[in-house]
């Protein structure tokens, strides 16, 4: 098949406009083309007068060879590329025989790797510490409602990983040469998803669809021979010094892993995707030498418009058309302090919500359903930091840093874990807010209005006061005085690295042991989350039958 890139239809076109631009495009009759499908579409609101489709086709024709030597100057044509999964191994006697692999963290990438370890004959072994996705979901309510805090299920721990209680977005930036992408869209599909998340430019599914997906992949890996158990922490792990000659670089191997409730179970391949708030995993990897840096991260506030504004901004007098759904955006400020300022985890018509997963701490982060039809737009407005700069010395001393800002966060709020708010126009006036404007905040238990200028670093708070008008210049409107800010946005991505060999994808010095996904250093959101859990499967199979 060909694909064809960047062809463009209006708005409001008719549904059968897209065969005759394919014959255009191609200058070939009706009868030479066999069949298309949409593999991409997009929208280009550049011009909100003209808002525009933007289409990737792959198509059938006659006589393909003969359309390509006639468009072989085309950039916007070309062969479809093969996006069909291939295993890389699969499970040997021998290898069904050795210890199972276990699987620590049932989040995206989790989920992925063990999946992929059962499509492959392995029967993985899944230890998540918190509860099933329906039960954590009503824990989370009563966080959300009551102000009742389950440290061991909630919005970060449990079935679904922390991406269950987001927007659902399922795009990335990650580079996928082996299209990893696509066999997670295609997973997400037959469990349940819409079809359409195949084919969008930026697909999100939202909350209450996750919760049944999540479900319907679980009865996969059961069906397929992997075993999972919920409300299984994992305390401790039990390695095997080896020497260097054995290892090369590395100076253990992992054994077993050890569960809260003092079980043993041996193994000798264990996948790490614990999520980025395991905080207290990762303490037990560092007091076992397991190689792990400081990384950058992000801190800041939830920011809430009318979503309103921001439609009428963004699409102009197509504002209330409904095939364009609720707008969104993304921005970026260089602050004179040195400073980046970005929008990040933007939920258009979603809102803000409870994300902590420790007693005495206030964490905000953004939730979207997948209609989007909630009042506010809300969005992190996050300032950038460094390990050298911010937060030097221990590995750890990032986890430090955030428990300081939402241990302050708390203070501020109440100590009931209501969030610390305020109203943009008073934080730019560098005054407290004693009262509500026309912008309502969504973060439940409640928003305590106060000064949120301690609530950050000083180099935080200036970036972010300079920021937002600046953003208005992009967004008119976005310095509405009564739009509401609350802190703190403090899990934008995980504070470590815990850092693997780029070849075998196993731990620096760790023979056995394969950190995945956003807890690991290595992916930022439910996309790339899902691709690194395939990639690091693909790692265990390969060592489980090379080693066989």
């Amino acid at each position: 098949m060909l694909r064809l890139n960047e062809l463009t239809l209006p708005l409001e076109h008719p549904a059968d406009a897209l065969r005759p631009a394919i014959l255009a495009r191609l200058g070939i009759p009706a009868a030479d083309l066999i069949r298309f499908e949409i593999y991409k579409r997009g929208i280009d609101a550049r011009k909100p007068y003209a808002i525009l489709y933007v289409y990737t086709v792959d198509v059938e024709v006659r006589d393909q060879d003969g359309v390509l030597a006639r468009a072989k100057r085309n950039a916007k044509m070309g062969i479809t590329p093969d996006t069909e999964y291939k295993f890389v191994a699969r499970a040997t006697a021998s290898a069904t025989q050795a210890p199972r692999p276990i699987v620590i963290g049932m989040g995206p990438a989790g989920l992925f790797a063990g999946l992929i370890l059962a499509q492959s004959g392995f029967r993985p072994l899944i230890l998540e510490r918190g509860k099933a996705v329906r039960e954590r979901t009503k824990d989370t309510f009563k966080m959300w409602r009551q102000g009742i805090l389950d440290t061991e299920s909630n919005t970060q721990f449990g079935e679904g990983g922390a991406g269950t209680f987001s927007d659902g977005k399922l795009y990335s930036q990650v580079k996928d040469p082996k299209h990893y992408g696509r066999k997670v869209l295609r997973e997400f599909v037959a469990s349940g998803a819409p079809e359409e998340i195949l084919f969008v430019s930026r697909p999100h599914i939202g909350t209450f669809r996750l919760v049944a997906m999540v479900e319907r992949m679980r009865a996969k890996i059961i069906e397929l021979g992997g075993e999972i158990r919920f409300e299984s922490r994992v305390d401790d792990i039990e390695f095997e010094q080896i020497a260097a000659a054995s290892g090369g670089a590395r100076s253990q191997r992992v054994r077993a892993v050890v569960l809260a409730s003092g079980e043993r179970i041996a193994t000798d391949h264990l996948v790490l995707a614990a999520g980025h708030s395991a905080r207290d995993t990762f303490a037990m990897l560092h007091r076992h030498h397991v190689h792990i840096e400081a990384k950058p991260f992000s801190i800041g506030f939830r920011i809430e418009h009318p979503q309103s504004l921001i439609n009428k901004c963004r699409y102009g007098s197509n504002a209330d058309n409904p095939l364009l759904g609720a707008a969104d955006y993304k921005m970026v400020h260089h602050a004179r302090n040195g400073r980046s300022v970005y929008t990040f985890c933007m939920c258009p018509g979603g809102t803000v919500v409870a994300a902590t997963s420790e007693e005495g701490r206030v964490v905000t982060n953004g939730m979207s359903q997948y209609s989007r039809s909630e009042r506010n737009a809300n969005a992190g407005i996050v300032v950038g930091i460094t390990p050298e700069e911010d937060y030097p010395g221990d590995p750890l001393a990032g986890i430090a840093f955030q428990r300081f800002w939402e241990s302050r966060a708390y203070e501020l709020g109440g100590r009931n874990y209501e969030a610390p708010g305020q109203l943009v126009g008073d934080f730019l006036a560098k005054r407290a807010s004693t009262e509500l404007g026309a912008v309502t905040p969504s973060y439940t238990p409640g928003v305590h209005l106060c000064d949120l200028s301690s609530a950050l670093p000083d180099y935080a708070i200036a970036a972010i006061r300079e920021a937002i008008p600046a953003f208005a210049k992009q967004i008119k409107g976005f310095d509405l005085p009564d739009a509401v800010l609350t802190a703190v946005e403090s899990r934008t991505s995980s504070p470590i690295r815990i850092t693997r060999e780029d070849q075998d994808l196993q731990s620096l010095n760790t023979l056995g042991l394969f950190p995945t996904g956003e807890g690991a250093g290595y992916a930022g959101g439910i996309l790339s989350a899902g691709i690194d859990g395939i990639k690091v499967a693909e790692a265990v199979a390969l060592s489980m039958t090379t080693s066989a």
